[in-house]
C-alpha cells in the first residue's frame, strides 16, 4: 500500500506542516526578468557591498545573505522559505523518521534534558535509561546552557558510534554514567490502544513509518478483539501537523475502496494532479470516527477531508488549522534548499482547506481548562484558537471566510477528561446517535 510519490509534507511552522514537493536543481526560470528588475538587483548589490563596508561591526556574509533570502520569501507568504544546508539535512532526516541514534524521547526540565520515555528495543532502552531521568552531561559537557535541539544534536550521529552520558535519577545516591553505542533509530509515528470493544489509532505525524506503523496497529487490534465484538475504530488525527503526501494519501487509501483522495492545483491548469485510493479496506468497513482539532494541519486534513467526503468516516472535534497550500522544496546544491509555495490542494468534493480548515461532521468543544489559562495570563472566559487564516501574509483560500480557520488544539492527558474522545466512543458503541453517523454512502463526492 505504501506509495513513492514524488511530493511530501515538510518543515513546520505555527504546528502546521508545510506539503513539499522536490524537483530537479536545474528546474529552469518561468518568466525572464525585466530591466527594471535587473536594476532593483543592482541596488540590493551596492547596498549589500556598502554594509559589507561600512556597518559598525564586521557582518557575517552568509548570514547577510541568507536573511536577504528569507526576507524577499516570507514577504510571500509564511511556508516559503529558504533553508541551509544544515536545515535542508535535518528536513531529510525528519521526514525519514529514521537516523542514528539513542532511541529516547526527552523534553527539556532545570536546564537538563529530561526523557519522557526511551524506546522500546532501543540502544537507549537496553543500557537501562528510565522515565524522568534527567541528563546532565553528553560526553562529559554540561547541559546547562545548551538548548534542547543542540542537546539532542550531540547525542544523534553515526550508527556504531558510542555517546557516553551522565544521568541524574531520582532516588540514586550519585550519579548515574552510561557510555551507549548508537543506533538506527525509527521515530514511532503510531500509538494505539484496545479500548474494550473499540480500536484506537494516534496518529502523531507522516512520515516513512506511518502507513506501516497504522497497518500493524490495526492487525494487533484485530488479533485482540473478535471481530463480532470490534464495533469499529477511532482515527487520532489531533494535533498532528502533518508529514508526508505519500503516507497521507496510503492512510486514507488503507479505508476507502474508491474514488478522489486529493488533488492539487497550481498556477497553471496542467500542474493539477489527482490522487485516487485502489480496492482494499484494511477494516472491512468496520465504522470508523476520525478525531481533528485546531493542530491538525496539512496531511491530518488531507486524510479527515477525503474520509469525509467520500463518506466513509464521521469527523468529530473542532474545526483543523487550515493548511492548504504546497510548498516545492528546489535544492540548491550545497547551498541548501528553496522551499516555494506553488499550489493549493482540493478535497475530492473540490474543497479549498486554505484557510477555512476542515469542519467536523460533529462539532465537539474541548475547553481549555481554567488552571491553565491562569499559567498563560488569560482570563475564564478567553478563547484560544489557531489557524492558517491567522498567521500573518498567509494566502487567502478560495473558500476562506471572516470565521477563518482553526480552533483550540487542546488535548486532556486523561481519556476521563476527553470529551472528544468519549463522544467518540460513545457513537461507535450507539449509546450517542447522530445523523452524520454513519455517514450515508449515497452523497458521498464524485469519484
Amino acid at each position: 500500500m505504501i506509495r513513492k510519490l514524488s511530493i511530501l509534507f515538510a518543515g513546520a511552522l505555527m504546528g502546521a506542516t508545510a506539503m513539499t514537493v522536490f524537483v530537479g536543481q536545474q528546474s529552469g526560470v518561468a518568466n525572464a526578468a525585466g530591466s527594471d528588475t535587473y536594476r532593483q538587483l543592482a541596488i540590493f548589490g551596492d547596498v549589500f557591498e556598502r554594509v559589507r563596508a561600512q556597518y559598525v561591526d564586521v557582518p557575517d556574509d552568509q548570514k547577510l545573505v541568507e536573511t536577504a533570502i528569507n526576507g524577499m520569501l516570507t514577504q510571500l507568504d509564511p511556508h516559503s522559505s529558504y533553508m541551509n544546508a544544515k536545515e535542508a539535512a535535518d528536513m531529510r532526516t525528519e521526514t525519514r523518521g529514521q537516523f542514528g541514534g539513542l532511541g529516547i524521547e526527552v523534553t527539556m526540565e532545570e536546564e537538563l534534558v529530561k526523557v519522557v520515555s526511551p524506546f522500546e528495543g532501543t540502544p537507549a532502552d537496553k543500557a537501562g535509561v528510565l522515565a524522568g531521568d534527567l541528563i546532565a552531561e553528553i560526553n562529559g559537557e554540561q547541559v546547562r546552557g545548551l538548548t534542547l535541539s543542540q542537546a539532542v544534536e550531540k547525542m544523534k550521529g553515526d550508527i556504531g558510534t558510542s555517546v557516553n552520558l551522565t544521568i541524574v535519577r531520582e532516588g540514586a545516591t550519585k550519579p548515574i554514567r552510561l557510555s551507549i553505542k548508537r543506533d538506527e533509530i525509527k521515530v514511532p509515528s503510531v500509538r494505539h490502544s484496545v479500548e474494550n470493544d473499540v480500536g484506537y489509532i494516534k496518529l502523531l505525524k507522516f512520515n516513512e513509518q506511518t502507513t506501516v506503523g497504522m497497518e500493524e496497529a490495526i492487525a494487533d487490534i484485530e488479533a485482540k478483539i473478535p471481530a463480532d465484538k470490534l464495533k469499529g475504530f477511532v482515527l487520532d488525527l489531533r494535533r498532528n501537523p502533518g508529514g508526508l503526501l505519500d503516507e497521507a494519501v496510503s492512510v486514507s487509501d488503507a479505508f476507502l475502496e474508491n474514488g478522489e483522495i486529493v488533488s492539487t492545483r497550481g498556477r497553471n491548469p496542467e500542474e493539477t494532479r489527482r490522487y485516487n485510493a485502489r480496492t482494499g479496506d484494511d477494516i472491512g468497513g468496520k465504522p470508523l470516527v476520525v478525531l481533528v482539532n485546531g493542530g491538525s494541519a496539512s496531511a491530518s486534513e488531507i486524510v479527515a477531508g477525503a474520509l469525509q467526503d467520500q463518506r466513509r468516516a464521521t469527523v468529530v472535534g473542532s474545526r483543523s488549522f487550515g493548511k492548504g497550500s504546497v510548498q516545492t522544496i528546489i535544492p540548491l546544491g550545497a547551498n541548501g534548499a528553496l522551499r516555494l509555495t506553488t499550489a493549493l490542494y482540493y478535497t475530492p468534493s473540490g474543497r479549498s482547506i486554505q484557510g477555512r480548515g476542515i469542519d467536523p461532521d460533529i462539532m465537539v468543544e474541548q475547553p481549555l481548562p481554567d488552571d491553565i489559562k491562569k499559567q498563560m495570563g488569560l482570563d475564564a472566559d478567553d478563547e484560544v484558537t489557531r489557524g492558517e487564516s491567522s498567521l500573518r501574509g498567509h494566502i487567502t483560500g478560495n473558500e476562506e471566510n471572516a470565521e477563518g480557520s482553526g480552533s483550540l488544539d487542546y488535548v486532556p492527558p486523561e481519556q476521563k477528561d476527553d470529551l472528544q474522545m468519549l463522544y467518540a466512543l460513545d457513537l461507535l458503541r450507539g449509546v450517542k446517535t447522530d445523523a452524520a453517523f454513519p455517514p450515508k454512502a449515497d452523497k458521498r463526492a464524485a469519484k
